[in-house]
């Protein structure tokens, strides 16, 4: 029994001081669990140090900015646009206060009849302004650019019904005091307030100006809370400028080439006056017009210019430039004579007159001109002036190249290079076929002519704000002496010639009369008793204060029977309208 006990204790001991080596084997197991936990608390608080650096330090800002973000709304307010004056100081196009009618959905609790209120005041049906009242999200518009008191009484019977969840900001929308007349030019301003057409587009810039914003503090489901205001950014308003158009030439133009366009059964018509001596543009339409001020309707080709968007073959008006590079090259003058047969050859062509004259003749440059004979000037070109002094010499008018006009979507036309003549080219293009450019080349190509040899840019921009715009100065193309023999060529068009009906009581009046032939886009060659009918001109024939284009496109009329008598009535009143009193 003892020796049984004393193994028993002797194990039992064993145990005991295998036990204490080192520490107890519980304890072991505590500290290595205390380690981890430790560990893992201090890798916690390191990402939590980290996530606090980030949020409180690296990205403060941002998320102050994203806070207020959520508790403010930015409401643009509309810089005033700069208002158009014509060179008589008469108010084109204008901005005037409104109000833009905008909602909280979220605070809408009566849809419908708040709709019916807006109907009320503002027209309309019910279902046009469902839609704004109930989508989500804490902001629509309702309806924008509001007459005042309109908006004003929407507001008050809202009040009275207390219906919320409408708000009204100030806005800005353009007017235009004298209707339609001039709208194609003018062009038409965006809902945003930024120039889509015209010149409206092409100074969008100055006119515009700069949109402020006023931050408004907002609470459950952005609804603003009243007087608090957080910044208020002012807008900078756009700036005035004065254009060259005259309102009441620019009025004549328009009714009588719509009238034109009518009475000569015409796909289309054009016209441009100027100043030669400045290039300045006292009119410009083209048919369809566009009434800027009505958008309901606007007709394909409305918002563009054909005399500088289009190209098309300028016809017998291109005469006047054969004739001055003749002249200028000292291989011609206006009573040099030629004999001139009734059937030229031009390439693979035989080229006859539109008078169906069917014997040889001799004939002057100046007869040439006042006859528009197409033989006659095909065999200067051909005979006397050449394929190259040609070429440059349409150069130096600007054929082919852009004039500079200040009015969005100009081209170039086409027309061939030097190198890429053929047979026919130099022939054809002396009485304007074979080639295609925007007219407004040509007013710029006449322009020189009028005024003494000078090419002026045609332009509409006189001032912006205080300042005059000084455009570049005329470059001298041909001599005086070339610009007097074709002027005086000119005259006699108008007194005697193809251009008769387009005199002007009492006026020294010079002119050129073209019909040109209608390209078929989809066969090719020419529509059949399809013209371009046109006249070119300008009065006084010495020292002239106004040029005139009339352009009729695909009308069955010659020239001198439609496009000259349409001229006439234009020039009369811009004659008159610039105080040039006709001769004793």
């Amino acid at each position: 029994m003892r020796a049984d006990n004393d193994h028993t204790r002797g194990r039992r001991g064993e145990r005991s001081e295998a036990s204490y080596e080192g520490g107890s084997y519980a304890s072991r197991i505590s500290d290595d669990r205390l380690g981890k936990l430790f560990a893992v608390f201090s890798f916690l608080l390191l990402v939590v140090a980290v996530f606090l650096v980030r949020y409180q330090v690296v990205e403060a800002a941002t998320l102050k900015e994203k806070a207020q973000e959520r508790r403010s709304d930015a409401v643009a307010l509309t810089a005033k646009r700069g208002t158009i004056y014509d060179r008589n100081g008469n108010v084109l196009a204008m901005s005037e206060e409104c109000k833009t009618i905008q909602c909280n959905p979220k605070e809408i609790k009566e849809p419908y009849l708040t709709a019916e209120v807006l109907v009320e005041h503002l027209g309309g049906e019910s279902a046009d302004y469902i839609d704004a009242l109930t989508a989500d999200g804490t902001f629509a518009y309702v309806k924008r650019k509001v007459d005042i008191e309109a908006a004003d009484a929407v507001r008050d019977e809202l009040a009275e019904k207390g219906l919320p969840g409408i708000s009204f900001i100030p806005d800005s929308r353009r007017v235009y005091p004298y209707g339609a007349v001039g709208g194609q030019v003018l062009g038409i301003v965006g809902i945003d307030g930024d120039g889509l057409s015209g010149l409206e587009l092409y100074y969008n810039d100055i006119l515009r100006g700069t949109d402020g914003k006023m931050i408004i503090e907002t609470g459950n489901y952005g609804t603003p809370i009243a007087g608090e205001y957080a910044t208020i950014e002012e807008a900078v308003d756009g700036t005035d400028i004065v254009v060259s158009l005259d309102i009441n030439v620019q009025r004549v133009a328009e009714e009588n080439i719509v009238e034109g366009v009518k009475e000569y059964k015409a796909d289309s018509g054009s016209v441009m006056v100027t100043d030669p001596t400045t290039g300045e543009i006292l009119a410009a339409c083209s048919t369809p017009l566009l009434d800027a001020s009505d958008l309901s309707v606007v007709e394909e080709g409305a918002t563009s210019l054909k005399l500088v968007s289009d190209s098309y073959e300028p016809g017998s008006i291109f005469k006047v430039l054969t004739s001055a590079i003749g002249i200028e090259q000292g291989v011609v003058t206006s009573s040099s004579t030629f004999y001139v047969p009734a059937y030229l050859q031009v390439g693979d062509d035989m080229v006859s007159d539109d008078d169906d004259r069917e014997e040889d003749m001799y004939m002057s440059l100046r007869e040439i001109l006042r006859r528009s004979s197409n033989a006659g000037a095909a065999l200067v070109a051909q005979e006397e002036i050449g394929a190259d002094a040609f070429a440059e010499g349409i150069a130096s008018f600007g054929i082919g190249q852009l004039t500079g006009i200040d009015y969005p979507g100009e081209v170039e036309g086409i027309v061939r290079a030097r190198e890429d003549y053929d047979g026919s080219s130099l022939g054809s293009m002396s009485f304007g076929q074979g080639l295609a450019i925007p007219l407004v080349q040509m007013v710029k190509a006449v322009g020189t002519v009028a005024d003494h040899g000078v090419a002026h840019t045609p332009h509409f921009l006189v001032s912006k704000g205080t300042e005059t715009v000084e455009w570049p100065e005329g470059e001298r193309v041909v001599s005086e002496n070339t610009s007097r023999q074709v002027v005086d060529m000119m005259r006699t068009v108008v007194e005697e010639g193809t251009g008769e009906n387009a005199q002007v009581p009492g006026y020294d009046v010079a002119g050129k009369t073209g019909t040109g032939e209608l390209a078929d886009a989809t066969r090719g060659g020419y529509v059949e008793d399809k013209f371009t009918s046109s006249l070119i001109g300008f009065a006084p024939a010495a020292e002239p204060s106004v040029l005139v284009y009339v352009g009729l496109n695909g009308t069955p009329y010659l020239a001198y029977a439609s496009a000259a008598p349409v001229f006439s009535s234009i020039m009369s009143e811009a004659l008159t309208d610039r105080g040039v009193l006709p001769a004793l």
